[in-house]
């Protein structure tokens, strides 16, 4: 009978909760789970915690939230767990040597691209700006640099219907990685698959994204615009300003599509108001 790893994962938002569930599916729970610390949201201010918390707590699984990932207690724990490996999934923060190599097997990062394409910190969101149809996701084994270490599998992901949404290319790509790494943990600690290293050469590299970017231009490419509303969409939203009432007024957009080959406004929250439709302040 095939042993279930014993793993712990590191992750935080909604994302790492869409692995942890094909983790679970697959009959391998982690033993632990990190994440961040609760911090507070809304605009009162709530302290909240992040999903992979909750996550643990439904699940009855042990949780850590180090704000320092040097910390001897929080390493002393790690190494006492007597892991065959940490699994990590969006968890936000980078782990540096003194955690890599705690695990009897290594860290294994899912990451959603392609690798040595889109490193960084936005390949979802890359990958629909740059109009990349066919992408996919990768299993690493991590070291210290970023998304740089040897590859352990991969699988290409061609959505069915394209432009879509950030979230909803991030739900596809994690939910194959999250199979794909149930599939790899065993596989890697038995030895029946072996590492190879990337081309770094051929390595692209992504961009942290910031609120500015969402500034649209409604006089570019209207593909290109269409693209970035879906690649933008949530956060940090597609934005333009408009002159009302005798001042420039930032305007997000919230519904748009892509009609005879124009780029077509339908739904839009001007500053300081409610979703309206488009056609009402034009």
């Amino acid at each position: 009978m095939e042993k279930t790893p014993r793993i712990a994962f590191f992750g935080t938002p909604d994302r790492a909760v869409i692995a942890l569930d094909q983790l679970k599916h697959a009959g391998t729970m982690p033993a632990l789970i990190v994440t961040q610390p609760d911090r507070p949201q809304g605009r009162k201010l709530v302290m909240t915690a992040p999903l992979a918390k909750s996550w643990a707590i439904e699940n009855n699984i042990s949780v850590l939230q180090p704000d320092n990932l040097a910390d001897e207690a929080f390493l002393s724990i790690l190494r006492a767990g007597d892991f065959d490996a940490f699994v990590v999934v969006a968890y936000g923060k980078i782990l540096r040597k003194a955690v890599l190599d705690i695990p009897k097997h290594g860290c294994l990062n899912l990451h959603a691209s392609l690798l040595p394409r889109l490193r960084g910190s936005s390949p979802i969101e890359t990958a629909i700006l740059r109009d990349e149809r066919k992408t996919g996701v990768t299993i690493i084994l991590m070291d210290e640099l970023m998304e740089h270490g040897p590859i352990l599998a991969q699988k290409v992901v061609e959505p069915a219907t394209w432009p879509i949404s950030t979230s909803e290319l991030a739900t596809l790509l994690v939910t194959e990685g999250g199979r794909l790494m149930a599939e790899t943990l065993p596989r890697w600690i038995d030895g029946s698959i072996k590492a190879q290293g990337q081309n770094h050469a051929e390595a692209t590299v992504t961009k942290k994204i910031i609120k500015e970017d969402g500034l649209m231009d409604l006089s570019a490419d209207p593909y290109q615009n269409l693209l970035k509303y879906n690649a933008y969409k949530g956060w940090p939203s597609s934005f333009f300003f408009r002159e009302m009432n005798g001042k420039s007024t930032r305007i997000v957009i919230t519904e748009a599509t892509l009609e005879d080959g124009k780029f077509i406004i339908k739904k839009v929250i001007p500053e300081g108001r409610k979703e309206i439709s488009w056609s009402e302040i034009r």
